[in-house]
C-alpha cells in the first residue's frame, strides 16, 4: 500500500486540523509544515514531528510531497493551488476554497491542466447524519421537497477578530455566511439540489470593526421549486446549534449538530426507530462558540476520500466544480443583500 506525503501550507488553527487528520491515515504521513509565522510553524512542525519548509516553494519542489493541503486564509487559497497544480502536486484546500468565482476559476483551470486533482475540503458531509440525510433525500423518501433550510446562530467574541485577516473583505471573504455557515449552505444544495434564485439581507450589528456581516438571512428557491432559508450568524450569544430541515410532500427530518430531533415520513421503515434511537440527544458544541471545539475524524474522512480518488481515478466528490457552489451561492447572497434585487443564479458549471 502506497503512503501518501502530505504538506501543509499554513500555520493557523485549521492546519493543526489538517495535520491531525493526515497522521491518523494508515496510508497517509505528514511530510512538513510551511507557513508566514515562523512560530506557529516551528510550534505545529513539533507537535506532529515533521519538517519546516521556508516556503511554499520550497515544499513544492519537494519530490517527496505527494498532496498539498491549504489552511492559509480564505483569500489567499488561489496562489499556493495554482502554484502547486505547476510542480505536479495534487491539492485539497480548507473551505472556501477562494472568496470570488474569478479565483476559483483559476485554481480549476490551473489544475486541469497539469493533470493534478483540486478538491475542497467540507467536512459535514463526512458526518455519519448529515450523510444518512443524503442517502435519504436521494432514495426519494421525502416525496417532492417543498422545504430546504440551514441555521448557523452561532456567537464569535470581539476576540475571534482581533485576527489580522478575520472579518476583512480581502481574506475573509464574508463574515458569517463565507466563513461560518458555508458547510451548511453546502450541505443545503448537496441535499436539496441547484439553488435558482435568492434574495437576502445582511447586517454588522454585534461586531462594528469588522468589515463584513455577521448576521444574514436570505430566503432561496431551488431549481425544483422547493422554497428555503439560510441564516447565519455570529452575534448570536452565547451560539446555538446549527440545524438542518428538510420537508417534502412525504417526510421531515430535522438534525441539530448531530442529532435527530425530527424523523417523520409517511411511509415508516423497520430501521426508522434505530436511527431515531442512535441520532437522538448526541453531544457536540460543533463551533458555536469555540472555533476550536469540532472533532478532527471527519477532516480525516474527507481527506481519505480525496486519497481514494487520487489512487483509483475516480472522481472526488467535492471537486473543485462542487465546492465553487457554495461560494456561488453566498456571493449571490451579498450580492442581493446590496442591490435589494433578487439574484438568479446561473445553471451550474
Amino acid at each position: 500500500m502506497k503512503k501518501w506525503n502530505f504538506g501543509v501550507v499554513g500555520a493557523g488553527s485549521i492546519a493543526g486540523f489538517h495535520a491531525k487528520a493526515v497522521q491518523s491515515l494508515s496510508n497517509a504521513g505528514l511530510k512538513g509544515i510551511c507557513g508566514s509565522n515562523p512560530d506557529k510553524v516551528k510550534n505545529l512542525a513539533e507537535k506532529y514531528n515533521c519538517k519546516i519548509y521556508q516556503s511554499t516553494t520550497e515544499m513544492l519542489q519537494d519530490p517527496g510531497v505527494d498532496i498539498v493541503t491549504i489552511a492559509t486564509p480564505s483569500g489567499a487559497h488561489m496562489e499556493p493551488a495554482i502554484e502547486a497544480a505547476h510542480y505536479g502536486k495534487h491539492v485539497i484546500c480548507e473551505k472556501p476554497l477562494e472568496v470570488s468565482l474569478e479565483r476559483i476559476d483559476k485554481m480549476i483551470e490551473a489544475h486541469q491542466k497539469s493533470g493534478t486533482r483540486l478538491g475542497g475540503i467540507f467536512n459535514y458531509r463526512f458526518n455519519e447524519v448529515e450523510r444518512l440525510l443524503k442517502r435519504t433525500a436521494d432514495s426519494g423518501r421525502f416525496g417532492k421537497i417543498t422545504n430546504a433550510s440551514v441555521y448557523v446562530p452561532w456567537w464569535r467574541s470581539d476576540q475571534y477578530y482581533d485576527s489580522s485577516w478575520r472579518g476583512t473583505l480581502q481574506l475573509d471573504g464574508g463574515g458569517a455566511l463565507m466563513n461560518q455557515s458555508i458547510h451548511m449552505v453546502d450541505m443545503l444544495q448537496y441535499i436539496a439540489g441547484e439553488v435558482s434564485s435568492i434574495k437576502a439581507y445582511t447586517a454588522t450589528l454585534a461586531h462594528p470593526g469588522i468589515e463584513v456581516e455577521d448576521t444574514a438571512t436570505a430566503v432561496v428557491r431551488f431549481s425544483n421549486g422547493a422554497l428555503g432559508i439560510i441564516y447565519g450568524s455570529t452575534a448570536s450569544y452565547p451560539g446555538m446549534y446549527r440545524r438542518i430541515e428538510i420537508s417534502g410532500t412525504q417526510g421531515t427530518a430535522i438534525i441539530e449538530e448531530n442529532s435527530i430531533k425530527v424523523w417523520q415520513f409517511a411511509k415508516e421503515q423497520d430501521e426508522d426507530k434505530e436511527i431515531v434511537k442512535k441520532f437522538s440527544n448526541i453531544e457536540g458544541g460543533g463551533g458555536v462558540s469555540d472555533p476550536m471545539a469540532i472533532p478532527f475524524e471527519p477532516h480525516a474522512r474527507n481527506i481519505a476520500a480525496f486519497i481514494d480518488s487520487v489512487e483509483t481515478g475516480q472522481p472526488f466528490e467535492i471537486d473543485g466544480y462542487e465546492a465553487r457552489k457554495s461560494v456561488e451561492i453566498i456571493l449571490g447572497v451579498y450580492k442581493s443583500a446590496k442591490t435589494g434585487l433578487e439574484i438568479n443564479l446561473g445553471p451550474a458549471i
